[in-house]
């Protein structure tokens, strides 16, 4: 999928991993993302996921706001759907980190957002942990549209909101399954992408 990177300098276009490796159309249609994943980023981000630290959200969705602005990415009207986490991972860290930020874009958006507009239905290993190889295989029909939000999806414009996007395999399994459900164009926001 294009993406759109920004470091504090200057914003750039570049193709992502999925896109050089399948010739299969991608469901997100665009995706936003704020940084690159390095220095300081990918500390500040650790330390946001990893170490009980949800505060974080506020100060790390501020580049995702501003590039989202610059690149008309959250026009009205558009609903705002983080990545879900895994129950096992919402139980050890108490919160979703891209619902944290969800919150904060809501707040300077006034976008509505579903916190469960998808579940996860598949228990798949994080991704993190995983080679590139696994990555584009481990979340194949690992996300469903939340039946109870079927009616706000159908024909909706839907901007998926994460932390992290490296091959984008997890915003696309997300997507095609908001596509199921009916929703009209997917977009993505996220914090930061692996160069």
């Amino acid at each position: 999928m294009p993406s759109t990177s920004a470091h504090p300098s200057a914003a750039s276009t570049v193709t992502c991993g999925a896109c050089l490796t399948t010739s299969a159309p991608l469901a997100v249609q665009r995706c936003v993302a704020a940084v690159d994943y390095v220095y300081p980023w990918d500390r500040l981000i650790a330390r946001f996921k990893f170490r009980s630290e949800p505060g974080w959200a506020r100060i790390l969705a501020r580049p995702m706001l501003e590039q989202a602005q610059r690149q008309g990415l959250l026009s009205s009207p558009s609903l705002l759907v983080p990545i879900p986490v895994t129950p096992q991972r919402l139980a050890e860290r108490g919160y979703n980190q891209a619902w944290e930020l969800t919150q904060v874009l809501r707040r300077h958006t006034g976008l509505s957002a579903l916190a469960d507009g998808l579940v996860r239905v598949v228990d798949a290993p994080d991704q993190h942990r995983l080679t590139q190889e696994q990555r584009l295989h481990n979340l194949r029909g690992a996300f469903a549209a939340h039946p109870d939000h079927l009616t706000a999806l159908r024909g909706a414009r839907v901007v998926l909101i994460d932390d992290v996007r490296t091959t984008g395999t997890t915003l696309n399994s997300a997507a095609l399954a908001l596509q199921q459900a009916g929703v009209a164009e997917v977009v993505a926001l996220v914090l930061a992408r692996t160069p």
